[in-house]
């Protein structure tokens, strides 16, 4: 049974809490949502707050541990009375803190692409699902770089869904998947040397990588040691963005392809902004798909609090499917039969500068299909 639970009093700000890695497999890109969240908050609070209330986070490092998120997003909800959480990145967080979240009635907003197949009324859902990332992918890749596909992933949840989903891509169009191989999730140096070495064995014509973290910037450093070549062989990837093609190094992602709702190279008025926002407070680092998420949904977040005037979950769940806010990536707005997001799916090649190159673009925000009802993607098939 659901427990209401009455949200922390806010005659002095509304308190939320902050719940990414800083620390572990993937401190990098938690720490983008890190940072993203706190841009938002500074520059909402910035501008006079919420109702002429500041925004007050209360933030943890999980350290990238499952139990980790359990035991803070409840210290969050029982002592610090938090009721609103922004915070993990890979599934196995979410699921982790997600009974948590329900049994206190709160809300949890999740700024991760993610496998999809799922639905909260506890969770505002604002990164991509397979709709609006894995389907333009594959589309994209068989009608341009071939049909014979190796599919690499860490093991776990969102890379054996997401390999699942895009084998049965491939195979209901024609494709082929030459093998599917999984390593731990922080994979050793000979695993991804063997890794490596069965992919220049087999000689697929495209690599879809879900290896992530620490992990994922080596393999693209062992490809390009391997002498390997990306207009022949790329490796497609859905998280492989800007810090983590500067931590790797752009020689080494130079070629490859990333599909993803946002690139800092996009062209708008309300991205420069968001950049030059970016560059005043973290200097020369990169904005990225991470980053700008979690800078976006402060801010939805911000336009329902607005509306409902309350921290209260069911008002806020109601308020947010009324709102919209035009972000760097493109106009965002939920999916009231499923709390996820309307987002404009792009696909990239990475330059030589570390920036990316649109290949494609959608003509616009793409409702979420996270339980993928209308399979197939004949509406992306590319010209």
């Amino acid at each position: 049974m659901t427990t209401e639970k009455k949200p922390a009093p806010a005659e002095d700000g509304w308190r939320v809490g902050v719940l990414h890695s800083r620390s572990g497999a993937t401190g990098v890109t938690e720490s983008e949502h890190f940072f993203g969240t706190a841009l938002a908050i500074e520059e909402i609070n910035g501008l006079g707050g919420v109702l002429d209330r500041p925004l007050l986070p209360v933030a943890y490092d999980p350290k990238g541990d499952a139990d980790e998120y359990r035991r803070l997003a409840t210290r969050l909800l029982l002592e610090d009375e938090v009721n609103v959480i922004f915070g993990c990145s890979r599934s196995s967080s979410r699921k982790a803190v997600l009974p948590v979240i329900e049994r206190n009635n709160a809300l949890l907003w999740y700024c991760s692409f993610y496998e999809g197949f799922e639905y909260s009324s506890n969770v505002i859902y604002t990164g991509a699902v397979p709709n609006q990332n894995s389907v333009q992918l594959a589309a994209y890749l068989l009608k341009n770089r071939g049909r014979r596909f190796f599919l690499i992933g860490a093991d776990y949840i969102f890379p054996r869904e997401s390999n699942r989903v895009m084998r049965e891509m491939v195979e209901q169009h024609g494709g082929e998947i030459l093998d599917e191989v999984y390593v731990p999730l922080e994979a050793s140096e000979a695993q991804l040397q063997d890794v490596m070495r069965d992919i220049a064995d087999a000689q697929p014509d495209v690599i879809f990588c879900t290896i992530v973290g620490q992990s994922a910037r080596r393999l693209y450093q062992i490809y390009r040691e391997h002498g390997l070549d990306p207009q022949r062989m790329p490796i497609a990837s859905l998280s492989m963005v800007e810090e983590e093609v500067r931590m790797t190094g752009a020689d080494a992602c130079a070629g490859h392809i990333t599909s993803a709702t946002y690139f800092s190279s996009l062209k708008n008025e309300c991205n420069d902004r968001f950049s030059a926002l970016w560059r005043k407070r973290y200097g020369d680092r990169p904005t990225s798909m991470w980053s700008e998420a979690a800078y976006s949904q402060v801010h939805l977040f911000a336009r329902a609090l607005e509306r409902s005037g309350s921290l209260d979950t069911r008002k806020l769940v109601n308020a947010v499917r009324s709102v919209r806010f035009e972000s760097p990536e493109g106009p965002l707005s939920i999916d009231a039969e499923n709390n996820h997001t309307f987002l404009t799916p792009r696909i990239g090649v990475c330059r030589s500068d570390g920036q990316f190159d649109l290949l494609w673009e959608g003509a616009g925000p793409v409702k979420p299909d996270p339980y993928l009802s209308t399979f197939g993607f004949s509406e992306f098939w590319l010209s």
